[in-house]
């Protein structure tokens, strides 16, 4: 079926007339926003549904998301027959979220479903920790994290708390493609919605204290500041801050307002240092000693602490959960609470630091796809059988314990804090104690490299330069060979050495490589999940004997990065 023929369905009386009316602008204007809008069904990714808003079935819109919600009710009642079947539901302050969640209640409800749904916009982990807290069946959370304003998105979790991972993910995902819009069932049921407040709030606000906290020393003298760049943490985080005993919180008012056009920012992700330039700006007149901003729905945070300089300095995603992941341990083995039987949670394209960390203090470091979803994964799969203690991934996303099954900016935070103040009342800094972990483990670094290719055309881009990275893959990279090839797409590991090829079938198949280099080095390649581009993930690591020579190891490790990309050609 054509990309036309497609759109011209679209007309049908079982669509709305304000929807039949945007169609055929578009067929009528030729828009090239014709093609992009119908080429393709949206896709369930790494973080569930994301697109730009607007009609088409490439689009996220009232029947695509009618769509997915029909398929999920059809699962869940052939998955709990007998239940009363409850499902929370939050979103974010993204234009149209709180329209979209009321739709999604609405049909759900209009299916017979109870709904647990938010009055007004709260943070991706908290839905999370609802789920549970409330024993739904399910949850949906409508966000697009840290994308740009013109998108939205829509993501599933199960009783768990967790993400949908297989079986469940591909089962539902087969409900969703099966259902007609016609089928669509969108009249809801108000009287089976329950609406949460603050009360919720303050339930998801205690388990952040008690389960990411472990000892008072010097909050009241740490100097914070913290934005929730327009997002949904304004609701959370400064209210957990000042109940765990933190006295100095300095607070980009500007940035507390929310708001789905993000209007200081050019881009709300707490990974780019210009989403906290305001945030830095109220450091230097406050003289913090560190600086947090979260993303839109308050999943990931991005922190930023004194370097050896003493200027503000944003930390990369793998140097924070380093930090916090060795502070736990640390906590954790000091009071006797590790047995052998435990483990840290980590994916495929996150440092390797973590490994070393976790041989340091005797616990196991699983590994999954990348996703929190993953990590969210190992927790069941090992319930009752080892403990999981914290897991994290390179892209700004940690979480403490398992009261929250996915990332949790909150509990970061408090976490973040603490050590912070600790270190503070030590006479040092976060960054220095970091130098100190990097002379136990090896000083590992990393880089990341985005490639965005845009619509149909860069969607074949991506899947060729995918392909010809499997078929040509470097002999070298920064001067030392490739010594192993990873594909998770075929699920095979390549020793070049010995020239072995053997079965990687511990984890599912994915669209991923990666090259292992005789010194160490590691590039891993892989699409977006959740946006038109492919991301090169590249760690170099060097010993490191003392803090003294630090700064003249990572200048080799920085150099080495920019030789790989040349290499890749990038």
């Amino acid at each position: 079926m054509t990309t036309l023929e497609k759109a011209k369905l679209w007309l049908a009386e079982s669509f709305d007339q304000e929807t039949r009316s945007a169609v055929e602008m578009l067929i009528n204007s030729a828009s090239p926003d014709l093609e992009d809008s119908f080429y393709r069904e949206l896709e369930f990714g790494t973080g569930g549904m994301r697109g730009i808003m607007g009609v088409g079935t490439n689009r996220l819109n009232k029947y695509t998301l009618g769509q997915a919600t029909q398929g999920l009710a059809n699962y869940l009642h052939g998955q709990f027959p007998s239940d009363k079947i409850k499902v929370a539901i939050a979103y974010d302050v993204r234009n149209n979220s709180k329209e979209f969640g009321k739709l999604v209640a609405d049909v759900l409800t209009a299916n017979g479903i109870h709904v647990l749904l938010f009055k007004e916009h709260r943070p991706t982990p908290e839905l999370s920790f609802t789920v549970r807290d409330k024993s739904c069946h399910a949850g949906i959370v409508l966000t697009a994290s840290h994308n740009p304003p013109e998108y939205n998105g829509y993501k599933v979790y199960w009783n768990d708390g967790a993400q949908i991972v297989p079986p469940h993910d591909e089962a539902i995902i087969r409900e969703v493609y099966s259902v007609e819009f016609s089928e669509i069932k969108f009249e809801g049921n108000d009287a089976l919605i329950e609406w949460l407040d603050e009360s919720q709030d303050q339930a998801y606000i205690e388990a952040c204290i008690s389960n990411s906290t472990y000892q008072n020393v010097g909050y009241e003298d740490l100097n914070i500041v913290f934005t929730s760049i327009h997002g949904t943490t304004y609701t959370t985080v400064p209210q957990a801050l000042k109940q765990a005993g933190f006295k100095k919180i300095d607070l980009v008012r500007e940035q507390m307002i929310p708001s789905g056009n993000f209007p200081t920012v050019e881009s709300p992700n707490p990974e780019e240092p210009a989403a906290l330039e305001m945030a830095m700006d109220l450091a230097r007149i406050t003289n913090a000693d560190i600086v947090i901003g979260t993303d839109p729905d308050g999943d990931r945070l991005g922190i930023a602490v004194r370097n050896l300089e003493g200027e503000m300095q944003l930390l990369n995603g793998n140097q924070c959960n380093t930090i916090l992941t060795h502070y736990i341990l640390e906590q954790w083995k000091k009071s006797g609470r590790i047995t052998g039987t435990e483990f840290i949670g980590s994916t495929i394209v996150t440092s390797d630091i973590f490994f070393d960390i976790a041989q340091k203090f005797g616990v196991d470091c699983k590994v999954g796809l990348t996703g929190f979803k993953w990590i969210g994964k190992m927790i069941r799969d090992y319930e009752g059988i080892e403990k999981f203690v914290c897991g994290g991934e390179e892209s700004f996303g940690f979480m403490t314990g398992d009261f929250v099954r996915d990332k949790d900016s909150c509990g970061s935070i408090l976490l973040a804090c603490e050590i912070a103040a600790w270190c503070k009342a030590q006479g040092k800094t976060m960054y220095e104690y970091l130098i100190e972990i990097y002379t136990s483990t090896g000083l590992y670094y990393e880089g990341l490299i985005n490639v965005v290719r845009k619509g149909r055309e860069g969607a074949e881009q991506i899947q060729q330069m995918m392909h010809d990275f499997r078929a040509n893959p470097p002999r070298e990279l920064a001067g030392s060979p490739i010594e192993e090839i990873k594909d998770f797409k075929e699920q095979t590991c390549q020793v070049l050495s010995t020239d072995s090829v053997s079965v990687m079938d511990d984890i599912p198949k994915s669209n991923v490589l990666i090259y292992y280099t005789v010194d160490g080095t590691k590039v891993c390649i892989r699409p977006s999940g959740t946006e038109p581009k492919i991301k090169f993930y590249v760690s170099v690591k060097e010993t490191l004997a003392n803090k003294e020579e630090f700064k003249a190891k990572l200048q080799l490790l920085e150099a080495k990065i920019d030789q790989v990309k040349a290499d890749l050609n990038l």
